[in-house]
């Protein structure tokens, strides 16, 4: 089942001293402050029908935040992987463990869902 939001951030969180971590913190600590956008990202995301196995899915707020990063750093999915894989700064703006990192596909896959959904309201 998908978690929708993180509750509790790791101590270990913490964004680089240079001008793309001071954005990073910005745009993370407005994004704690909005939640339409983690219920849109939830209804595109979920799937009808599925039975529960205890795994747990990608959560939808790191979700919608890779989605974001991949955006604001122009990334493909094969660079937004290194990204999360390399940066610290990236992983705490994703809300990713340091131990746990998507895959492209995961990531496609997501993001491929909130567009469709996207482009069918349009």
């Amino acid at each position: 089942m998908r978690e929708k939001r993180t509750i509790q951030a790791s101590i270990f969180e913490g964004y680089a001293e240079h001008e793309i971590g001071r954005e990073l913190k910005a745009m993370s600590d407005w994004l704690d402050t909005q939640l339409g956008p983690l219920d849109w990202v939830a209804a595109d995301v979920k799937r009808r029908n599925v039975e529960e196995t205890g795994r747990k899915g990608l959560p939808i707020e790191s979700v919608l935040r890779c989605a974001i990063l991949k955006q604001y750093r122009q990334l493909s999915y094969e660079e937004l992987v290194f990204c999360l894989m390399d940066s610290a700064s990236c992983q705490t703006f994703a809300r990713l463990t340091m131990a746990w990192t998507p895959k492209r596909a995961t990531l496609q896959h997501c993001k491929a869902r909130m567009v469709k959904k996207l482009i069918a309201a349009c």
